[in-house]
C-alpha cells in the first residue's frame, strides 16, 4: 500500500494544524516522529486511534517522540475534533492530500462495491535522522499506540 519503504528518506511535508500554526518535517529533526494517517475526524475508528495516541502521549514523549496526526479534514474540523477529545498533539490538515500522496496512503478504496479515493490508515515511525524506521499498514485502531511505543523503545 504505502509507496514508502523502511530505511528510505521520509518525504518532506508541511501544512496547517488545528490551532492555525504551521508544521513541517524539519520541525522534528533530531527526534523520532510518529506520523499517523487516519481517514476522517469524529468517525469511530479514527476517534479510537486518536484517543489511544492521546492516552499514550506522555509515554511517547518520555520515549523522546513527537506525534502528528494527518487527515484530509480542514483546520476547523481538526479544531473541533482536538477540543472534543482533548488531543494534545498537532493534527495536520492535508486538505489538498499532498502529504497523503507523498506517503502513498491516498488510495482507491472500495465499500459495498463502490470505489472511491481515501486514506489508508497507516502509521510511519520516522527516526531522528529523517529515515522511515517502521511502517504499519491496515492499522487496527485499538491498542495501536502501544505497538508504536514498543517500536520506539527498539529504536533507541
Amino acid at each position: 500500500m504505502a509507496s514508502q519503504k523502511v530505511g528510505g528518506k521520509a518525504p518532506a511535508f508541511s501544512g496547517e494544524t488545528q490551532d492555525g500554526g504551521k508544521i513541517s518535517l524539519k520541525d522534528f529533526a533530531g527526534k523520532p516522529l510518529v506520523l499517523f494517517f487516519y481517514p476522517k475526524d469524529n468517525t469511530p475508528g479514527c476517534t479510537v486511534e486518536s484517543c489511544d495516541f492521546r492516552d499514550r502521549h506522555d509515554a511517547l514523549l518520555t520515549a523522546g517522540a513527537a506525534v502528528v496526526g494527518v487527515s484530509p479534514d480542514p483546520v476547523k474540523s481538526h479544531q473541533k475534533f482536538a477540543e472534543k477529545f482533548g488531543l494534545p498533539y498537532p493534527l495536520l490538515a492535508d486538505v489538498e492530500k499532498k502529504t497523503s500522496e507523498a506517503y502513498g496512503v491516498w488510495v482507491e478504496k472500495s465499500l459495498y462495491g463502490r470505489k472511491y479515493m481515501g486514506i489508508a490508515r497507516t502509521t510511519f515511525l520516522i527516526d531522528p535522522a529523517g529515515k522511515i524506521a517502521r511502517i504499519w499498514e491496515k492499522v487496527k485502531p485499538e491498542g495501536h499506540a502501544s505497538e508504536v511505543l514498543a517500536a520506539l523503545k527498539d529504536l533507541s
